[in-house]
């Protein structure tokens, strides 16, 4: 069998967790780009301006608006006048959204216990401290 290298790797393995993370979030009507949006907004104390979203989301405003359509049609968040500049608008979670986004975080956190199951608890820990090393050095 072919050793693959490390960064192909990773990457197969990161489009695993992907697959397995988008099959449990279609039953709960999201798709990955929503359930970011709306984790974004569910860690923020307060409401986000769309641009604050999209630099969040480290997308560009205009992709962010189908998005944010979509959870609004969905009632899962509204947008809002700013009231500290009225030409700004505010995204709002609703406690729907809220709701959803707590199921989302555990879809995700279930494709990865799923994905890593073949894992000793020791391994695990050990690939997650890795992993953090790496990430780290561009923060």
């Amino acid at each position: 069998m072919e050793e693959k290298e490390l960064a192909e790797l990773l990457h197969l393995v990161s489009r695993r967790l992907r697959h397995g993370y988008v099959r449990r979030l279609v039953p709960l009507g999201l798709n990955p780009g929503q359930a970011r949006a709306l984790r974004a907004l569910a860690d923020a104390d307060r409401p986000l301006r769309m641009v604050q979203l999209a630099d969040e989301l480290r997308i560009v405003p205009r992709s962010l608006t189908p998005v944010v359509d979509a959870l609004e049609e969905a009632g899962l968040v509204r947008r809002e006048v700013d009231p500290a500049n009225r030409r700004s608008t505010l995204v709002v979670i609703t406690p729907g959204g809220r709701t959803l986004s707590d199921r989302a975080r555990g879809a995700r956190v279930e494709a990865g216990e799923d994905l890593f199951a073949v894992l000793s608890k020791d391994q695990r820990e050990q690939l997650s401290a890795l992993l953090t090393l790496v990430d780290g050095q561009f923060r």
